[in-house]
């Protein structure tokens, strides 16, 4: 297993550097850099934006600095499904925390633990997902589900998982 991750992480790795070969070591495309390496690793490991801001000639503090500025960037692993429950003021009035607390209790989350440990979920809050008139809205990576409950959660996550095993087991 250790082999096998270390071989992952290599890929990976080597893809970073394909990535800033693509951009041609331009510090100007910063942002799309981070982009596509956020795309191959799910968020930006502090390894990883070093090495970039050493190959792009700027200063870590720089590339940190954009990493930490914009919200669509993240320093911490995420799961291989995203869950965003929506608590702005319309879904927050129809019950977006009941539906937070039922997919904490299902995947043994809380407010200080966001991912899995298997790293198949991520729960984030979010103020706003601009679904107002769907209230209360859950976002599982892009895929919208609206007019949830606590239940319609639980069945959504049980549907992915199951759909996640049969996928891994036909490969």
């Amino acid at each position: 297993m250790k082999n096998e991750n270390e071989a992952v992480m290599a890929r990976k790795f080597e893809k970073v550097c394909e990535i800033l070969e693509r951009n041609h070591y331009d510090a100007n495309r910063l942002i799309p850099i981070l982009q596509k390496i956020q795309e191959e690793y799910r968020y930006l490991p502090e390894k990883i934006l070093t090495f970039v801001a050493t190959s792009l000639g700027i200063s870590p503090a720089k590339v940190y600095g954009v990493a930490t500025f914009y919200s669509h960037f993240a320093l911490e692993p995420k799961g291989k499904y995203v869950i965003k429950v929506c608590d702005g003021t319309a879904c927050h009035v129809r019950n977006s925390l009941p539906i937070v607390d039922a997919i904490h209790k299902k995947l043994g989350l809380s407010e200080t633990k966001h991912t899995t440990d298997d790293m198949m979920f991520t729960l984030e809050m979010v103020s706003c997902l601009g679904a107002c008139g769907l209230a209360p809205v859950v976002v599982i990576n892009e895929e919208v589900h609206s007019l949830m409950t606590p239940d319609k959660a639980v069945a959504a996550i049980d549907a992915i998982i199951k759909e996640d095993v049969y996928e891994t087991a036909t490969n």
